[in-house]
């Protein structure tokens, strides 16, 4: 199954017998100090037309705690939003953002994880489809997904610690988090030991679209991503990792994701952290 879809590849869905659900969950990561992006005007300004509004914080993520920023949504609310937005286990979904692909992703891999079998990431998200927008607020007839988590595997800190010395645990915050060299969000800046950095942002292209699969696949390649070792992921919060674990599956390299991430990981003063390029 296809882990992305282009622009035109959707508009030619969107006009056949069986046209995908859509979910907008247009999202953006703020400081403390900045007002919260508002995605829910960002879609009544305009969306796909026929698309659903998704929000990431509060629906795709639980309120932030001691499992990190953006733990996992709680089941009942998970369901309550899938299903509200029309999505059911035997009609294809496809979910876009602002472009930036992080919360497209982190809805992608939790549909996947609690089991839906045809989920879809619009490759460049909203700035690459070429039609009109509309502001008009669909009401679809309600969904019957009944999540099932465990679909795919979710690491914790213990499993992401073993990971990084048996497999490859890849960090995909940008490399001076990973070195320790600024932290502008958690307690303390640096990387779980034995992660490899390996930025989300270097998947894609200048137009914010993945690159090539065979590109991808040599450069997970290239960071120890070898057909025999099991890969991991991390970021921050779960949100920007998810991005990475769909460029590893674009690649057709499966991997595990550490939701909690850094932010769980760094808030525990019991937990070693690592500095400078050196994953050790």
């Amino acid at each position: 199954m296809e882990a992305i879809i282009t622009a035109t590849e959707l508009a030619d869905e969107l006009a056949g017998p069986t046209p995908p659900v859509l979910l907008d969950v247009r999202w953006q990561l703020t400081s403390p100090n900045t007002p919260p992006f508002d995605g829910r005007a960002a879609y009544a300004a305009g969306h796909l037309p026929g698309a659903v509004y998704v929000r990431l914080d509060g629906e795709l993520a639980a309120a932030p705690g001691e499992n990190g920023r953006h733990p996992l949504p709680d089941p009942a609310v998970f369901r309550a939003a899938m299903r509200r937005a029309g999505v059911s286990a035997g009609r294809p979904v496809v979910v876009y953002d602002g472009g930036q692909g992080w919360a497209a992703a982190r809805a992608w891999w939790l549909l996947r994880w609690t089991g839906h079998p045809d989920v879809r990431v619009l490759d460049g998200g909203l700035p690459s489809w070429p039609g009109t927008l509309s502001t008009d607020m669909p009401e679809p007839a309600e969904g019957d997904f009944e999540p099932a988590p465990g679909a795919g595997r979710l690491l914790d800190a213990d499993g992401a610690a073993a990971l990084a010395r048996s497999g490859v645990l890849f960090d995909a915050r940008a490399g001076e988090r990973y070195r320790g060299e600024v932290e502008p969000i958690d307690r303390v800046g640096g990387h779980i030991p034995g992660a490899v950095s390996a930025p989300t942002t270097e998947n894609v292209g200048p137009d914010g679209r993945f690159l090539p699969a065979a590109e991808l696949r040599d450069r997970f390649k290239g960071l120890g991503a070898s057909e025999a070792a099991e890969v991991g992921v991390y970021c921050g919060s779960g949100v920007s990792g998810a991005h990475e674990v769909l460029a590893l599956a674009v690649a057709g390299i499966p991997a595990a994701l550490y939701v909690g991430s850094w932010s769980e990981w760094s808030a525990d003063p019991s937990r070693p952290v690592a500095v400078g390029p050196d994953p050790q």
